[in-house]
């Protein structure tokens, strides 16, 4: 199959992704980047679906071995609302959006993992390339499926990757299970009664209460929470007053609840919940709470990630594949992928010295272009050579 396989040159890659990093769009507003990518799918001879979710693309690919399973490998397509600090020839052009996550690069694999395919389709079954909307905090995995992603193209299977700051190029690490934290986030408003500083006895101090949550609720996560099971409860943001001499009537915080327990993340909301009415009780407050249950956790399938591992270890030698690495409280929506059917996302090294994920001074590793669009290829191969699943 790889013999006959006429792959995309790096050059070619490497131009796709900086011309995705040129011009980044955030959460739903793909419309550039989705039609380039629609463009690109469309030269190579795929069937070509748009629309869900938006911006949403699916192209589907069948192999000319007849019949077999069908699987989806995703990339993420959204940037975010951060102002690039580098000095590169393909730095952002719009001030106040940048690529920072690497989901140009992503983008751009998952391309030449495409055309590469599409030139010699040698396998048994479907190939579904899902490229997808607002990864970053809108839940595009959530909406795509919502707006009949699974439906629409049954798949037995789906995979994902994400680059990996810290971790060395031409290295990966796959996990035979939680891979990424369970995501909530909240805003919270204590509304009490403004005062003069100088009178605070004719008030309710919002403020005091405020700050008494701020230190009070992480020992929800350090005192009550299993050891074994992380977690971590963060406030964010904290807006209070804008004098010297007020006691202001309200507070507004934010935060977010990570971990990968769902019994325990039931369990820290309703503590969460507890420990506010009750600073409440105390202060004579009113407290207004939006909590909102986002992402769930991603947890890769055993037997799926051992497949993963084996062809990674085959693309990148033997040792260059970490199996022992700690998952991360951070999130990632393709938990939602993952829920519908057997799922595995893996981390590939973004360079020990890379700016971290999220961080103005990021940028996506071209010398990953060719090895992520090579794993694709090869986990395709692996997976539907003989017409069938690991089960």
């Amino acid at each position: 199959m790889l013999n006959t396989i006429q792959w995309p040159g790096q050059q070619a890659m490497q131009a796709w992704r900086h011309d995705f990093h040129r011009h980044p769009e955030t959460a739903f507003q793909e419309h550039r980047t989705s039609a380039r990518v629609i463009e690109l799918l469309t030269s190579f001879g795929l069937e070509v679906h748009t629309g869900l979710a938006g911006t949403g693309v699916v192209a589907v690919l069948k192999g000319l071995r007849g019949a077999g399973p069908s699987i989806g490998l995703r990339a993420d397509m959204d940037a975010l609302n951060v102002t690039e600090l580098n000095q590169c020839e393909h730095a952002s052009t719009h001030t106040g959006r940048m690529h920072a996550c690497g989901h140009d690069g992503h983008t751009s694999m998952l391309l030449g993992a495409a055309q590469a395919l599409a030139s010699h389709p040698d396998f048994a079954g479907t190939v579904h390339f899902i490229f997808q909307p607002a990864e970053e905090n809108e839940g595009g995995a959530r909406a795509m499926i919502e707006d009949g992603l699974f439906k629409r193209f049954p798949m037995d299977a789906v995979y994902s990757m994400h680059n990996w700051p810290g971790l060395p190029v031409g290295t990966a690490a796959v996990h035979p299970g939680p891979v990424m934290a369970a995501f909530d986030i909240f805003d919270l408003t204590l509304i009490g009664k403004g005062c003069h500083a100088a009178m605070p006895h004719l008030g309710k101090d919002a403020l005091l209460a405020a700050c008494q949550l701020v230190t009070h609720l992480p020992a929800l996560i350090a005192r009550e929470q299993e050891v074994h099971k992380p977690a971590v409860l963060s406030v964010t943001s904290f807006n209070a007053g804008d004098t010297y001499n007020v006691m202001p009537e309200a507070i507004k915080l934010r935060g977010t609840v990570r971990c990968f327990d769902m019994p325990q993340r039931a369990r820290i909301e309703q503590r969460f919940r507890d420990a506010i009415a009750a600073t409440c009780a105390l202060h004579g407050l009113e407290a207004q709470l939006d909590y909102r249950v986002s992402y769930p956790a991603t947890i890769n399938n055993a037997t799926h990630a051992e497949v993963c591992a084996d062809v990674l270890t085959t693309v990148l030698g033997e040792g260059q594949v970490r199996r022992d690495m700690v998952p991360s409280m951070a999130s990632e929506d393709f938990a939602f992928m993952a829920q519908e059917c057997p799922g595995v996302y893996i981390w590939l090294g973004n360079g020990e010295d890379s700016a971290s994920l999220h961080n103005p001074k990021y940028d996506f590793n071209d010398a990953n272009l060719p090895l992520g669009m090579r794993y694709w290829v090869e986990l395709v191969g692996a997976l539907l050579r003989d017409g069938k699943l690991p089960a």
